[in-house]
């Protein structure tokens, strides 16, 4: 006698994901794609059917150069744990110099962020073009498996922390 197919897969109990039995973190990314290449990278993966991972909210830009550094501290108020922005390669910008000012205000960027206690790690800046679909799945993997590392942004923790005066010697 045969048992229905129900019964044979259900689990007796819980199943727990991890050993506290919480559901593993999968981080929140918001990339930033400049319309040009790094969207068409993207186009070109999921063309191609290349597996990436499904963490990463795309916000198509004209230009990476046009990311203005508040829309990535709205991201993270927002409850991003990481941002992505991806640009054309130096020199192949459709608007000349976008890139090398993306560069620019990255750098920036970093710099504020730590300030606000947020670890280099959860905003990166690369180059893909329009060609390089896998590139783009590898990018965005890397990237999803960075923030996983650091765990959820805790960002009231961070502006707490950050604001707490410390004493140098």
């Amino acid at each position: 006698m045969t048992t229905p197919l129900s019964e044979s897969v259900e689990p007796s109990g819980p199943v727990p994901c991890e050993p506290s039995g919480s559901v593993p973190f999968e981080p929140k990314i918001v990339g930033f794609l400049c319309n040009w290449c790094s969207y068409a990278g993207a186009d070109k993966a999921g063309a191609a059917q290349i597996p990436y991972p499904p963490n990463v909210h795309v916000v198509r830009v004209m230009c990476s150069g046009r990311v203005d550094p508040q829309f990535v501290l709205q991201a993270y108020r927002l409850g991003a744990d990481g941002v992505l922005i991806l640009a054309c390669h130096t020199g192949d910008c459709h608007y000349k110099e976008g890139n090398y000012r993306a560069i620019q205000r990255h750098r920036l960027l970093l710099q504020v962020l730590k300030q606000f206690g947020i670890d280099e790690g959860r905003c990166r800046l690369d180059f893909v073009a329009a060609s390089e679909g896998e590139k783009y799945a590898r990018v965005l993997t890397e990237m999803v498996d960075s923030v996983r590392s650091l765990g959820p942004l805790n960002l009231d923790a961070a502006v707490a922390e950050s604001k707490t005066p410390t004493v140098k010697s």
